[in-house]
């Protein structure tokens, strides 16, 4: 069984990790503004609640792929034998967490608002000499969570897919669900301001719908990874593309083969059981048509007939 050097990466790949990690500092500093700013001027929205709980869990796909990246470039140890490659599934599993947790959690409490018929209402606050409404500067957080999270979002996803890398994809999720936030923050302050009581915890339940959509998803694909599943697409629990590529490859060259593959972060690894790998065959060198990233394909092991 050959495995690929980490350093036989393409340099566009190389580079894209750099950047991955540089935008993910500054989505972690500019999340704990957004958190500071909107935890200021909170007051007793259900709306701003939501967002705030939102922003502050968007703080986790972050830093666990800060994490992920630091130990997935560690080599192999007397105690893990197969290096750290699975750091980012794991790292992906707690994303998925983190994002089906936000969504369920603001759904609830959104409801219950919505059930008991609170009527919340937005006070007045003395600054700088006058009295402003609150819902004035509520406005104004809600518009500043609105632009890092979409700018950041849109950066990350053409990363994600040129990696490969579900925990990426999942942030990318995360800050798609805080500036959608914002945007129905914004709804549901207006709706105070003109005497509509439901409309900033409709707000809030219109937001939870698409969170928990998503965080469901990745759950699945999340889990299916850790238990050796077959290779699932960025952002569906459907075969991916190189998955299905590599399999047509394998079962081309060795036709009487049980080809298994599964997914340790953005690798696969693939199994040939019952054939004999020809002299001088490794998993560099194979030609997959269809598969453009060929450095995912991290290793093709064999099991000759008899030793399955």
């Amino acid at each position: 069984m050959k495995h690929h050097p980490r350093h036989a990466h393409p340099a566009a790949i190389r580079q894209d990790m750099k950047a991955a990690v540089r935008l993910e500092w500054w989505n972690v500093g500019w999340t704990i503004s957004i958190i500071a700013v909107m935890g200021f001027t909170m007051g007793g929205s259900q709306a701003m609640k939501t967002a705030w709980v939102e922003d502050s869990l968007g703080l986790v796909p972050p830093i666990v792929f800060l994490i992920a990246q630091h130990y997935e470039g560690r080599n192999a140890t007397p105690r893990f034998h197969f290096g750290f490659h699975r750091v980012n599934s794991l790292g992906f599993l707690i994303a998925a967490v983190a994002l089906a947790a936000v969504g369920l959690l603001l759904f609830y409490d959104s409801a219950k608002t919505l059930v008991a018929a609170e009527h919340v209402t937005v006070s007045s606050v003395h600054l700088l000499g006058h009295d402003i409404w609150l819902g004035w500067l509520m406005l104004a957080a809600q518009a500043y969570s609105i632009v890092p999270p979409l700018i950041i979002g849109m950066k990350e996803l053409p990363i994600a897919e040129r990696l490969r890398d579900k925990l990426i994809h999942t942030d990318a999720l995360m800050n798609k669900a805080n500036w959608q936030t914002g945007l129905a923050g914004i709804a549901g302050i207006a709706g105070l301001g003109m005497g509509w009581w439901w409309a900033d915890s409709a707000a809030a339940a219109f937001i939870s719908l698409g969170i928990i959509s998503d965080g469901i998803k990745a759950l699945r694909v999340a889990t299916a990874e850790l238990v050796d599943g077959v290779p699932r697409a960025l952002d569906s629990c459907e075969l991916s593309d190189e998955a299905a590529a590599v399999t047509r490859a394998l079962r081309k060259r060795f036709p009487k083969a049980k080809i298994l593959l599964r997914e340790t972060g953005r690798y696969i690894r693939a199994e040939v059981i019952g054939a004999v790998p020809p002299r001088g065959f490794d998993a560099k060198s194979f030609d997959v048509p269809g598969l453009d990233d060929q450095w995912r394909l991290e290793s093709i092991a064999f099991h000759p007939p008899g030793k399955e």
